[in-house]
């Protein structure tokens, strides 16, 4: 890899460190679409193909998983598969799947941008692709660290795999996260469903049924939740009935400390939660379940 590939690699892995900082998890098409700069010269991420090779690099700078797009790209057994441009073998030597073979080829590390929402990207960086099947029409890739680029030690090979592996797993889980979060906080419309406080970046996106009780990664058993009433739900301070009514605890009731206890905890008693309109309302078995273990406690 020449030198300048390797630095519009880093400059762009670093303006997405830079959005990130600021934004979140999560970045919208139209932060995306800002690019980076480069030598004065700007480069974008992303293009509709979804394997995106900028004007001014050699090879392919990103890989961009669409929600709710035409291809089937996946993280499971820990590695990512991601589609070929193109639906049958016709296009096995196109352009942009010759292009990330030569990535493997060459090791050369990818930004993988997966929408986790329409117009909305989890961006995952550093990725490398280390597996071809032009028979499924995919390749097998890996996710690493980014301090891994900035390091010209030579590890185990074994250890290398293994951590690589690791990393993909873990990001399997982020990428759970980062989605049910990105439709909570649609359906939601960026509003605490107890305060309708709208700081997004101060908002959660709470499960009713925990992940520890194998609750769903769906909408109806989330809510968006600022931070200290997501604290107090999952601490029991505070229930919601399947009648989507607030009930604080009776011995915080009945505390006196101050107005921070009164007007953020104690007053929200008996009111009703906001809720997203139709089918993406909490699901009420979801809410007794809870609601029953806030009763218990």
């Amino acid at each position: 890899m020449n030198n300048d590939d390797l630095q519009i690699r880093l400059a762009a892995m670093q303006q997405l460190d830079r959005f990130r900082e600021k934004n979140g998890e999560i970045i919208s098409f139209k932060i995306l679409k800002t690019g980076f700069l480069f030598k004065g010269k700007k480069i974008h991420y992303l293009s509709p193909q979804g394997i995106f090779k900028p004007k001014y690099s050699k090879y392919p700078l990103t890989i961009t998983s669409v929600y709710d797009g035409p291809y089937n790209d996946s993280i499971d057994n820990d590695f990512l598969s991601y589609k070929y441009r193109g639906f049958d073998k016709s296009y096995i030597n196109h352009v942009d799947n010759v292009g990330l073979r030569k990535c493997m080829e060459k090791q050369l590390p990818l930004i993988y941008l997966h929408g986790v929402e329409k117009g909305q990207y989890v961006p995952i960086y550093p990725v490398y692709i280390v597996g071809d099947n032009p028979d499924l029409l995919e390749f097998k890739a890996v996710v690493d660290e980014l301090k891994s680029l900035n390091t010209d030690r030579v590890e185990d090979f074994d250890f290398e795999s293994g951590r690589r592996r690791y990393i993909t797993r873990s990001t399997k889980i982020r990428l759970h996260q980062s989605g049910f979060r990105a439709r909570i906080m649609k359906a939601y419309k960026e509003t605490c469903a107890f305060c309708k406080l709208k700081h997004v970046r101060l908002l959660d996106a709470a499960h009713i049924v925990p992940d520890s009780d194998e609750g769903a990664n769906e909408i109806q058993n989330g809510m968006a939740l600022c931070k200290i009433h997501h604290s107090a739900y999952d601490l029991n301070v505070i229930g919601v009935d399947p009648d989507y009514i607030i009930h604080v605890r009776k011995d915080i009731l009945e505390e006196i400390d101050g107005p921070m206890l009164k007007y953020g905890i104690q007053e929200l008693h008996q009111n009703k939660i906001f809720t997203p309109r139709g089918n993406k309302k909490p699901k009420k078995e979801y809410l007794d379940y809870r609601y029953a273990r806030f009763l218990s406690a």
